[in-house]
């Protein structure tokens, strides 16, 4: 599937959709069976990441080659760097080896890993040589990915001393960074996080434990998308829960503003288009604590001839693509007026949507999914549609009775 023609649809939307367990939940807890293997995980996603994930893990390979799995690559730096005995070369894809590594690898140098570049300086590739890390006291700039974060707190309790990591400036991305931490507590580590400090105890063992994943809610914003697209839209996505783990369930509240209703049941979620919903003239977001969904949310707004303004966005510059160039790009091939900063996204109200033009996605499984709801006002032309799998293999047959 190189391009996917998704023809103006006109029809009805109402389905019930199971959307895979979140690769989030999934790859913090993969590390975590690795420590405590008598944690058992149900509904693993069957995203490539999380597969990517479980394939490093069990290689015996002195290259281990994640692709373009950010959260792999972070995760996995921690974790090979105690894992003793081990000596790997960990690399990926072009762009990941453009994507800056360097405040974890000296936050873990700090502690004693051996870790050195094997061609450039801050980056990927790393050849990581597993040794006996006792933890202790860590230090990193709070304003990077929480991913940074969340690598070092994973392996924390395994460590002899633990790990109290103290934070320097403002903290990016806490949603993500206490999904790490209850998912920590559940498997019964002890955590706490005041102010500008984490306190990760030290636990060599846990009981037997059994933890379901939650459904992805970045995966779910593609559907909150197409019902506020639609006239009287009403999506169902099973296997969710109202107090989620998950930041981008925020969703919840900031698709209000674009007449999408949350019904939260025992183990579902129903979207339904709000009756006689009147559009905003613009909207405003700070999406800080769940960046995520900024792509489809400026899609949306563009979809329904709303005005947006999107900031706290910094961290997309350093994603699977720099997001912020990629949404001005393809959106201002559609017609919108639109222009982004190094942190934000400013876009005017818009009547015209241009016909059968082609998105680019630029190796991004975010770029596929957020434009594809656009179905509901043009034709439009996906290219490189099977990037998808990073995160959400089915979706394009899940999105087939829209098309």
């Amino acid at each position: 599937m190189n391009s996917l023609k998704l023809h103006h649809y006109t029809g009805e939307i109402n389905k019930e959709i199971q959307i895979t367990g979140s690769k989030s939940e999934t790859n913090r807890l993969l590390i975590l069976q690795q420590l405590y293997p008598n944690l058992e995980i149900d509904n693993i996603s069957n995203s490539d990441d999380s597969k990517l994930m479980m394939n490093a893990l069990a290689s015996k390979d002195e290259e281990i080659n994640i692709g373009h799995a950010g959260t792999t690559m972070r995760f996995l730096t921690s974790f090979l760097s105690i894992k003793e005995g081990s000596d790997v070369i960990l690399t990926g894809s072009g762009r990941m080896k453009e994507r800056p590594i360097g405040i974890l690898v000296d936050a873990l140098k700090t502690l004693g890993a051996d870790i050195s570049y094997v061609e450039n300086e801050g980056f990927a590739p790393l050849r990581i040589k597993g040794t006996k890390l006792k933890g202790g006291k860590v230090t990193i700039d709070g304003n990077v990915s929480s991913q940074y974060i969340s690598s070092i707190l994973l392996i924390a309790a395994s460590l002899e001393n633990g790990i109290e990591l103290e934070f320097e400036g403002a903290i990016t991305s806490i949603p993500y960074i206490q999904m790490t931490l209850s998912l920590l507590n559940e498997v019964g580590i002890e955590t706490s996080f005041e102010g500008q400090f984490i306190k990760i105890s030290p636990k060599a063992t846990i009981e037997d434990k059994k933890i379901t994943v939650e459904s992805d809610w970045s995966s779910a914003s593609y559907y909150y998308s197409l019902v506020a697209l639609s006239e009287n839209g009403k999506i169902t996505l099973n296997a969710y829960k109202q107090k989620s783990l998950q930041g981008d369930s925020v969703l919840s509240e900031i698709y209000k503003s674009f007449g999408v209703q949350t019904t939260f049941r025992e183990n579902s979620i129903t979207l339904e288009k709000i009756k006689d919903f009147k559009n905003p003239d613009n909207v405003n977001f700070d999406l800080i604590k769940a960046p995520d969904t900024a792509q489809t949310i400026a899609v949306t707004a563009f979809g329904m001839g709303i005005a947006c303004e999107l900031t706290g966005l910094h961290t997309l510059k350093i994603k699977e693509t720099d997001r912020l160039v990629a949404l001005d790009v393809e959106l201002k091939k559609l017609g919108a007026n639109i222009y982004v900063t190094n942190n934000s996204l400013h876009l005017q109200q818009s009547t015209e949507i241009k016909s059968d033009i082609a998105i680019d996605t630029y190796q991004d499984h975010r770029m596929a999914m957020a434009f594809a709801p656009l179905l509901l006002k043009t034709s439009i032309i996906i290219n490189e549609a099977e990037v998808v799998s990073k995160s959400y293999p089915t979706f394009w047959e899940d999105f087939s009775n829209f098309q």
